[in-house]
Formats: structure tokens, C-alpha cells, sequence
């Protein structure tokens, strides 16, 4: 269970979290702009755009979570349980494994637009990566933080949709959950006014009484109402600091603590992970369960017209500050 965001402040900013029972060995990837993809049907291309994100590296193949490219687009594949269904290879498209969708578009697309081209050549196909590593049920997040975009790979179809709301997280469809947003319409950020009934005197016995309603709880539906509410009520600050921050505040508002998702295997649903990208100037931040300190990783301060996998390790451990120790 995850949740996205694309947030338009000074710069283009999105963020993710991970929440998930099974812990994958993900660490921060970038593959410059001479690095072969692997598409199994289709070519990689000699040259293409540089990409870094959040991926498991696997027989040399990074399998992305979520990533930017240097154009400053940015996709996600989050879980979409019962509803993804994958195809087999067509003859005259381009077809893509489930797996290697972010990379396909992020490698050819400077922008949405050429993604909405891409898309309408594109055949998400049930190649697994290994045997092992069968594909998984997703649908997608893409934007340019301008605009932003939902795939959906259905039983009739691909399905793309545009996303006004700026947000995504699991089932159900795109477009059942926007429908369930509108029952959310009546909140505010600002304080709550007596639209009971007239002749009815009420006092506020709270701030944020406006917003009373909002759902707390973790499943995907009130993940998305809740992230679409603060994403779009949030204030940017002034330096890349402040929005960076901004960006996190937004994220935990939706994340998950271990022991309050708990599974009938016996799993704990959990935020693995959250990020948030600087799309605009190309860099990842993120803090992980176990380490909320902010780590930063920059795609322009390395080659970008290598032909090598660039890979960072992981920042796992709390790294606490303490001030009155020497």
C-alpha cells in the first residue's frame, strides 16, 4: 500500500512512500544516459535520458520503484491488488514488462506530453523478471508537476487518466476514487461555520473543526483524501529546505507505523520508505523507517553520459543528534 503526491511550489516536487509487509532490498539508483536498459522485447536505446530514484538492483537491471528523469518527469508504480491485468507481446507495439514501465517512459519521455504519445503505443505485457520475481499488480503515477497522469493496465484495456487531484495511492480505480473525493468536498482548512440549521446557536470548541471528517485511517481510499486535503492546503516556504520539509510533512500525514496494519499472514504493513523528489533540479530525498534524518542524492553531480548503474547505499541506521554530548 503506498501513496503518491506531485506538489508545485518555487520548483516541482513529488513524493512517495513505500508501506509494504515484505521488506525489499531497495536503495537509491540513477542510471546515466548511456546505461542499456532492459526492455527483453523491445531495444534500449544507444543514448537516453538519465533516470534516479528508488529501485531493487537484480542481475544488473534496476527495478524501480519510483524515479525522475533529467527533463524533471517523475513516475511511481504503486500496488493495485485485484485490478492490474498484464497482456501478452502484440505484434506492432512497444511491449513493456510491467517491471521496466518507469524506465521506458523516463528513458524517452522530456515531457507529458510525449508520455501521453508513448502510451498509446505501449502493451503492458506479464513477462516476470525471474522466475522468482513474478510481475507485480500496479498501476502508475506520472508527472511533470504541472500536470500529472494515472496508467491503469485493466481487463478492457490501458486506461490513462488525467489526475487534477494530484495524488494516488492503491485500489480502487482512478476514477472511483476521485468520485469518492467529492464526499469529502465540504472541508476546510479554516474554522468551521454553523451550516446545521438556522436559529441554532454553535460554539468551535476546537481548531480545525473545518476539517472534522477527515478520514485517519489506512486504507488507500482516506490515504488519498487525506493526502489530496493537505497536499493542496499546504503552504510553500522559501528555500528548498523549508518545501523539501513541506514535502515530508505532507507524506507522514499518510504513513504507516508498524502493528497498526497488520495482515492475516501475520505481516505488518509498514512505511518503508518516503521520498520526495526535486524534479525541477534533479534531486532525491528520502528518510527511511528506521532513519528519519533526510538523506540527499544529486543525479547532476555525477557522470551523466556513463554506461555504468550508479548505486548508493542505503541510509538505514537512526542517526540521532545529540547536543550536549561530546
Amino acid at each position: 500500500m503506498c501513496t503518491a503526491i506531485a506538489k508545485r511550489f518555487t520548483d516541482s516536487y513529488f513524493g512517495r512512500t513505500l508501506d509494504y509487509d515484505h521488506v525489499y532490498p531497495f536503495q537509491p539508483v540513477m542510471t546515466p544516459r548511456r546505461f542499456r536498459h532492459c526492455f527483453r522485447h523491445m531495444d534500449s536505446p544507444a543514448v537516453s535520458y538519465a533516470i534516479l530514484g528508488m529501485g531493487m538492483p537484480s542481475d544488473g537491471v534496476p527495478l524501480f520503484f519510483d524515479g525522475v528523469n533529467e527533463k524533471g518527469v517523475f513516475a511511481a508504480g504503486l500496488l493495485f491488488e485485484n485490478n492490474a491485468v498484464y497482456r501478452k507481446p502484440l505484434a506492432g507495439m512497444d511491449n513493456i514488462p510491467s517491471f521496466a514501465v518507469i524506465p521506458w517512459l523516463l528513458s524517452h519521455c522530456g515531457c507529458l506530453q510525449e508520455v501521453r504519445t508513448a502510451l498509446t503505443r505501449i502493451n503492458i505485457v506479464d513477462t516476470a523478471f525471474r522466475e522468482d520475481l513474478p510481475p507485480s499488480p500496479l498501476h502508475w503515477f506520472i508527472s511533470d508537476g504541472e500536470h500529472s497522469l494515472v496508467v491503469e493496465s485493466l481487463a478492457d484495456g490501458i486506461q490513462i487518466h488525467d489526475n487534477p487531484a494530484g495524488v494516488l495511492t492503491n485500489n480502487p480505480p482512478f476514477p472511483l476514487q476521485m468520485f469518492h473525493l467529492t464526499q469529502y468536498m465540504g472541508l476546510s482548512p479554516y474554522p468551521a461555520e454553523n451550516r446545521f440549521a438556522d436559529g441554532m446557536a454553535f460554539s468551535p470548541y476546537s481548531r480545525g473543526m473545518g476539517a472534522l471528517g477527515l478520514p485517519g485511517d489506512g486504507t488507500s481510499p482516506s490515504r488519498f483524501v487525506r493526502a489530496a486535503f493537505v497536499g493542496h492546503n499546504t503552504l510553500s516556504g522559501t528555500s528548498e529546505e523549508e518545501n523539501v520539509g513541506q514535502i515530508f510533512h505532507i507524506m507522514t500525514s499518510v504513513e504507516q507505523q508498524k502493528g497498526c496494519v497488520r495482515l492475516e499472514n501475520g505481516g505488518m504493513s509498514h512505511t518503508q520508505y518516503i521520498s520526495c523528489t526535486n524534479g525541477s533540479r534533479g534531486i532525491y530525498y528520502y528518510t527511511t523507517y528506521h532513519n528519519r534524518r533526510i538523506t540527499a542524492v544529486d543525479m547532476w553531480a555525477e557522470d551523466m553520459d556513463s554506461e555504468n548503474m550508479i548505486l548508493f547505499p542505503l541510509g538505514e541506521c537512526e542517526d540521532i543528534l545529540y547536543q550536549n554530548r561530546g
